[in-house]
């Protein structure tokens, strides 16, 4: 190819620059269509172990293993909810009965005449406006009910598109990888496998982190609703756990379980009030305990540790990122931002000229350093048929002129 041809590095440079520019615009302003595509690359990663284990483990290929691990996931993910639908169903439907039936209680002993010693109280009033609210709520339900079925059109179509994506990740995850690397000049193939490497481990970890904070709250919340007396409780703590994997929102569900539960049948043990009420209320208040233990302790302690950053900085993450982007930030707020430090770490090191990668992984790896080996003195050998006693005269000779040399 003729040289001549090739532009020079200043309009290469003005090109990338322009480039990178037009990307960011594109993202920044399709940034809600990234969203769904996020949540399904979160899920595949999540899943993705169980394909690895199986092509392994065993003999099938690739394609098959992503197909039963996608259909399990997606029987899980719908059957659990769908089976229990019926019976949070009735258990929901009794509980607005009640609620209506003490609405009504309410309205009626407010429109009767009250009489405090000598003064005369009427709460008439008040109770027009409760029935006011009653009927105005009522008659708002069909307009409510129109937008609850397009958000939930919406909901559907996005549901579709993550599952899409996530069996497209798994399924071509390795060409994807292989295609971005291959990208790139031959001699660089090798660092940014490295680097891939580096950012896999800080996910691995991450992902292991996650698990031992699910079963931490899970086994916290068991006993804390056994020792109530929650019926089922060793259920619901299994339940806790595992929804831990939505930060705030899901332990926030699980204990709103907990206290429906809790209102509605109250305590097994007898020395506890006999009152649901109270029950409901001692429930709420050992989630408000063990909920701000998990987000301000464990849980910074954990993550912190799996990719080796400061608690700190990990309690600070959670927090912006969950102010900023909500649910989705802060699940994926501290692998991200390990990544992020991996990834400038290499860039600063090319940049200055450094070898790209340290000796040892300061934000991920644990291992110890290498040992410098000791050198041993040279010692002569024996030859056939040599007394032994010859041999440290030998030594001796051989030191000797090392040291004149």
């Amino acid at each position: 190819m003729n040289t001549d041809d090739q532009w020079s590095r200043p309009v290469r440079y003005l090109v990338f620059i322009l480039v990178a520019l037009l990307i960011a615009l594109v993202l920044w302003y399709a940034r809600r269509i990234f969203e769904p595509l996020i949540i399904a690359a979160f899920v595949a990663y999540l899943i993705h172990p169980a394909v690895n284990f199986l092509t392994s483990h065993t003999r099938l290929a690739r394609k098959s293993a992503v197909n039963l691990v996608f259909i399990v996931t997606l029987l899980l993910v719908i059957g659990t909810p769908a089976s229990l639908t019926s019976i949070f169903f009735d258990e929901s439907s009794r509980v607005v009965t009640d609620i209506v039936h003490i609405y009504n209680q309410l309205i009626a002993w407010l429109q009767q005449p009250k009489i405090i010693p000598g003064i005369p109280i009427n709460f008439g009033n008040f109770a027009n406006q409760l029935n006011q609210f009653r009927t105005t709520f009522v008659n708002s339900l069909t307009s409510q009910a129109l937008q609850i079925v397009s958000k939930t059109s919406l909901g559907a179509i996005w549901i579709l598109v993550i599952l899409v994506a996530v069996y497209y990740f798994l399924a071509e995850w390795p060409r994807i990888r292989a295609g971005f690397i291959g990208s790139f000049p031959e001699n660089y193939e090798s660092e940014l496998n490295e680097l891939y490497l580096r950012v896999r481990r800080i996910w691995m970890s991450y992902l292991r982190g996650q698990i031992v904070l699910m079963l931490i709250v899970g086994v916290a919340f068991a006993i804390a609703w056994s020792i109530i007396g929650i019926p089922g409780g060793l259920v619901l703590g299994l339940i806790a756990g595992f929804l831990t994997l939505i930060p705030d929102v899901g332990p926030f569900l699980a204990a709103m379980l907990a206290v429906g539960v809790a209102l509605l049948e109250g305590s097994t043990w007898s020395w506890m009030p006999a009152s649901h009420l109270i029950d409901g209320l001692i429930v709420l208040a050992v989630y408000i305990i063990l909920v701000t233990i998990k987000n301000f302790w464990v849980r910074p302690v954990i993550m912190g540790r799996s990719v080796q950053i400061h608690e700190s900085l990990v309690l600070i993450s959670i927090l912006l990122a969950t102010m900023l982007w909500g649910i989705l930030g802060a699940l994926i707020i501290v692998p991200v931002l390990a990544s992020v430090v991996v990834i400038f770490d290499y860039l600063r090191r090319r940049i200055l000229g450094m070898p790209p990668f340290p000796p040892v992984e300061p934000f991920v790896l644990d291992e110890k350093p290498a040992s410098v080996p000791v050198k041993q003195p040279i010692q002569a050998k024996k030859t056939a048929g040599e007394p032994e006693e010859i041999v440290p005269i030998k030594n001796e000779i051989q030191k000797k002129n090392k040291r004149v040399r």
